[in-house]
């Protein structure tokens, strides 16, 4: 196996990787915006059951906007292949960027709650903290598949013969 090969590989698998966690939060919208205040500040602020979002998934965001970012370089002169990686890895960036833009700053807002008063206008926040997660999942799911098009065009036609 070449060595662009296996870089392919494992952009594509950190990028999985990093989109399994936003599919998370977009799997279950549908659900947690039915919560009441009680049950949604205490599994999302007081229990934090995404812990570990914040420090594997940050990683696995990151390593996979770098990995990608290599890979554009890597196949700088293979024609479209080069356009979809770029387009893939852009798109990896901006969920990056929106999370900290929209996310980050509602979890530090979250954690003031663990010793203030919940403010009365919660749902803001939730609303926001939600729906930007699902954005987010989108952003990723197309640079996903915008990387995956990117081998997908250099795989050789059969010949008829």
């Amino acid at each position: 196996m070449r060595f662009i090969q296996v870089w392919r590989f494992i952009t594509l698998m950190l990028a999985a990787f990093s989109l399994s966690l936003s599919m998370t939060h977009l799997l279950e919208l549908p659900q947690r915006m039915q919560f009441d205040q009680q049950l949604w500040i205490r599994v999302t602020v007081i229990e934090n059951i995404y812990r570990l979002f914040g420090t594997v998934g940050a990683f696995l965001e990151i390593a996979a906007i770098l990995t990608a970012s290599i890979l554009v370089f890597l196949v700088r002169k293979h024609g479209s292949t080069f356009y979809w990686t770029l387009g893939g890895a852009m798109l990896l960036a901006i969920a990056f960027v929106s999370w900290m833009i929209f996310i980050a700053p509602i979890n530090a807002e979250f954690a003031k709650w663990l010793t203030t008063p919940i403010p009365s206008t919660w749902i803001q926040y939730r609303d926001q903290w939600e729906y930007a997660h699902a954005a987010n999942a989108l952003l990723k799911i197309i640079g996903l598949s915008f990387l995956v098009i990117s081998i997908l065009v250099e795989i050789p036609k059969k010949r008829a013969v």
